[in-house]
């Protein structure tokens, strides 16, 4: 517990010392800032130093995407602070410079020029000037954090959005998300029965008729025949009820890995599927299921409507986030608001990420998927 106290006090004094920084530069820029606004030369340019600067030594602020005209009101405004912060640094300076000159003329017999006894700084002068000079230290001193608040606050409030407007976005944006993907299930929920209604069990009624047939023959012949045809049936119901399962949830994806998940979705596909995985590690089962059924969903897509010659899928990671590209060479025209598309957008954005389409009359047709991932 006192390590952990040590840790905390040397991380807010490193802070301050950061803020010291960041006010310091602030108040020669706050100058040069005012100055573009003034001619209308370099604003953006010198809002976006401002904007790095207060990231650099405080924390990121939020923006909106910059305007000419939102950064010239900006900086017109924001040298107020940057005065601001001079003045404070300057009244620092000044009382640790008295509190220091004190304190080496008392030690060291100096020649004071206020109050002595005989050639001696007293302790009475010291303790007289102390209790209000170490509350000028104090308030300064607090000062510098308060600037640099007020600074990232200016910018939040004239360039950015703020935290609390942020959180609620975040929780609206959360709200809609549970909705799509409750909806989303729902949809699937039907296509799987859609699928179990029309395939496996129209197979297995098939499958009961030529077993009754079978135990109805009068010839051998007769009864070979229609065995044949029901074990053909019974090879079909099993095919399609394993493709069923394997929209649900592929079981390789958990024995196997992502890998192999892919190279049987290429194995199983009616067209020619070409694979790039970057990945050197798993991101996890969540992403990866994800992962498997973008690159799924986009094959099957193609290969019913598009009449491509290749479907190439290709994974690669980026610094926070996994980007998925599925292209084709079919002859386009991919509708995103359709049921197995916009299905998959739902659950793309369930987990934070983005979903594009780009698929012109003539095509080829590319999907892109961006996952965010620690």
């Amino acid at each position: 517990m006192h390590q952990e106290g040590q840790l905390s006090a040397g991380s807010l004094v490193r802070g301050w010392f950061r803020m010291l920084a960041g006010l310091t530069i602030g108040s020669v820029t706050g100058l040069l800032g005012l100055a573009a606004a003034a001619v209308d030369v370099g604003v953006v340019g010198q809002t976006e130093y401002e904007l790095g600067r207060i990231a650099r030594f405080d924390r990121a602020v939020h923006t909106n995407p910059l305007t000419r005209k939102g950064c010239r009101r900006y900086l017109a405004v924001r040298w107020l602070v940057g005065t601001l912060g001079a003045g404070v640094i300057s009244m620092l300076a000044f009382w640790y410079a008295v509190a220091i000159s004190m304190v080496t003329a008392w030690l060291f017999d100096g020649d004071w020029g206020l109050i002595k006894d005989g050639d001696r700084v007293t302790l009475e002068l010291i303790a007289l000037v102390a209790i209000p000079g170490a509350l000028v230290i104090f308030v300064t001193t607090a000062g510098v954090v308060g600037v640099a608040v007020l600074d990232r606050w200016l910018a939040t409030a004239m360039l950015g959005t703020s935290q609390q407007t942020l959180l609620r976005q975040r929780v609206a944006e959360l709200t809609s998300t549970r909705a799509e993907v409750i909806e989303a299930i729902d949809d699937e929920r039907r296509r799987i029965e859609r699928d179990l209604h029309d395939g496996v069990q129209q197979r297995l009624v098939a499958l009961g008729m030529l077993i009754g047939r079978a135990r109805r023959a009068k010839g051998e012949e007769q009864l070979q025949e229609l065995l044949q045809q029901a074990h053909l049936t019974a090879s079909e119901a099993i095919d399609e009820l394993r493709e069923v399962a394997t929209r649900v949830y592929p079981a390789v994806l958990d024995d196997s890995g992502l890998e192999t998940a892919l190279e049987v979705l290429a194995e199983r596909s009616s067209v020619r599927v070409e694979i790039s995985n970057e990945l050197k590690s798993s991101p996890g089962t969540a992403l990866e299921t994800v992962i498997y059924f973008v690159a799924s969903e986009a094959v099957n897509n193609a290969a019913k409507h598009a009449d491509p010659t290749v479907v190439e899928i290709s994974v690669w990671p980026a610094p926070g986030d996994i980007t998925v590209m599925v292209w084709d060479d079919g002859f386009g025209g991919a509708d995103p608001t359709g049921t197995g598309l916009s299905g998959l957008a739902r659950r793309v954005k369930a987990v934070d990420g983005t979903f594009e389409v780009t698929s012109p009359e003539g095509g080829p047709t590319t999907i892109y998927a961006r996952l965010p991932c620690e």
